[in-house]
């Protein structure tokens, strides 16, 4: 046991809850805070049945960040060292139609962590970013973390006020931030144990595994810039994004200063080649139907994750074809359930 509690936010939800595991795997006692709006209780309660792992799940607490109260209790019950901060909304379309619903969760939310976490010392946090924040990439290369900022959507804009705070709190020392910016987040844990389970359901994978027995999949586009005429997008498997944490916990442990590293593949798949693998693993063939673009899909959106390699020592480990599999298997056992 390495005798450091974090506390999760979002945690009950898609990443937070991989993160959770592979917190506890590596020793860490996790107390988990989640409203449960988007996060689902039976995936807590998975997590805290596991007993082989050095740490634990000390607790879960049903709580709002947008509830100073609740936030503060948790900082009163508990001796926490470091955050890792999930919770957010991230429908890109839902942003657009009530960004204000989105500017109140994802910053004022955030703010009465940080008030928090500065009024009880807690001085250390894993902020989960996105690669939204960069909006519309100016070429068909690989994005750095210097290129320009400038949001499309309420969401991109939430996360990047957020990092800006993060930023401006480092400079006076108040917190130091590692924050990971995601590109597109794939698969499930590799035992199935848990996995991606939103409702709606807005991500591809999932969406295209699901449109069996007389389903139709709807693809946006086929007219974009690329080998294929469908777009572009770095596909990271959610487990070693895990590790991406657990490396970035590290990094700040070992004195490092407040930064933000991309979390991708340095690779790109068109939406086509991911409906390809996707047939193969379910050995059928799936109806689609080609739709018009959705306003704003840029053709291409992939990471350089040389940052990140070389200051935190993260690579990607797993294929697309992995997280395929993955996610296929969780699935499966999710339709076992209902």
């Amino acid at each position: 046991m390495n005798g450091k509690t974090i506390l999760v936010t979002g945690g009950a939800g898609y990443i937070g809850s991989h993160t959770a595991l592979a917190l506890i795997k590596n020793g860490y006692d996790v107390v988990i805070f989640d409203n449960l709006e988007c996060g689902h209780i039976e995936t807590v309660d998975t997590l805290k049945n596991l007993s082989s792992y050095r740490g634990r799940i000390i607790d879960f607490i049903k709580g709002d960040l947008k509830n100073p109260e609740e936030v503060s209790s948790v900082f009163i019950r508990y001796k926490i060292d470091t955050v890792v901060h999930f919770a957010a909304y991230i429908s890109v379309e839902e942003s657009v139609k009530n960004p204000q619903k989105y500017y109140e969760n994802n910053i004022v939310g955030s703010m009465n962590l940080f008030s928090e976490m500065i009024k009880h010392d807690v001085n250390k946090i894993v902020f989960s970013s996105t690669a939204a924040v960069y909006g519309e990439p100016k070429s068909s290369e690989a994005l750095q973390e210097n290129h320009e900022k400038y949001p499309i959507n309420p969401y991109g804009w939430s996360k990047f006020m957020v990092e800006q705070i993060l930023s401006d709190y480092s400079k006076i020392n108040k917190i130091k931030s590692a924050v990971l910016r995601y590109f597109n987040v794939a698969g499930a844990n590799s035992e199935a144990i848990i996995g991606e389970w939103h409702n709606p359901e807005t991500h591809l994978i999932p969406n295209i595994l699901r449109a069996t027995n007389g389903k139709t999949f709807q693809l946006f586009g086929n007219d974009f810039d690329t080998k294929d005429g469908t777009c572009v997008r770095d596909y990271v498997n959610v487990e070693d994004l895990a590790d991406a944490h657990l490396l970035a916990l590290d990094y700040l442990e070992s004195g490092g200063i407040s930064d933000c590293f991309n979390i991708g593949t340095n690779e790109g798949n068109t939406v086509k080649e991911i409906f390809d693998i996707c047939e193969r693993v379910l050995e059928q063939k799936i109806n689609v139907k080609i739709c018009e673009r959705r306003e704003g899909d840029p053709a291409f959106l992939v990471a350089c994750n040389n940052k990140a390699q070389k200051i935190l020592g993260w690579t990607p480990k797993r294929s697309i074809e992995d997280s395929i599999l993955s996610a296929y298997k969780w699935q499966a056992k999710l339709a076992e359930k209902k």
